[in-house]
């Protein structure tokens, strides 16, 4: 599906209009598959966002769905001109791969190991914190 990126939520969130019959319909939000990256106030959630509006805000991006999560997002590969979105955010160091999910891209764990290896981006942090247990620590109740 072509789409044009019109907003990004943070570094694994994107906001699109695809194409439909030769013009844009209503947005989608699209959910990176496969990675996490930190939450906006967690470190380095600002830079991941940033890198993803660096990547694909106001371009054209090529969007495979999987699925819809449970909040309505469109769980999707993503391609913004010709870069893989979740290999890109992985290799930068500003997103986890999340392994339940990663089935469908197997380039991203060692591209994880390189980067954690590397201390590129989050893993430059001594302790960096996952996503998902940093929204089970911080979640408000």
């Amino acid at each position: 599906m072509l789409c044009l990126v019109v907003a990004v939520s943070d570094g694994d969130t994107l906001t699109a209009r695809c194409n439909q019959r030769g013009a844009y319909a209503q947005p989608v939000k699209v959910r990176i598959a496969a990675i996490d990256a930190p939450e906006s106030r967690q470190a380095f959630g600002s830079r991941a966002r940033l890198n993803l509006l660096k990547l694909c805000a106001g371009r054209t991006a090529t969007i495979q769905p999987h699925e819809t999560d449970r909040y309505g997002r469109t769980v999707a590969s993503v391609r913004c001109g010709n870069t893989d979105v979740a290999t890109a955010q992985v290799r930068a160091g500003l997103a986890w791969v999340y392994t339940p999910y990663a089935k469908q891209h197997p380039q991203l764990v060692p591209l994880q190991r390189e980067a954690r290896a590397s201390k590129v981006g989050l893993w430059s942090q001594a302790r960096p914190l996952a996503p998902w247990d940093y929204r089970r620590r911080y979640q408000r109740r």
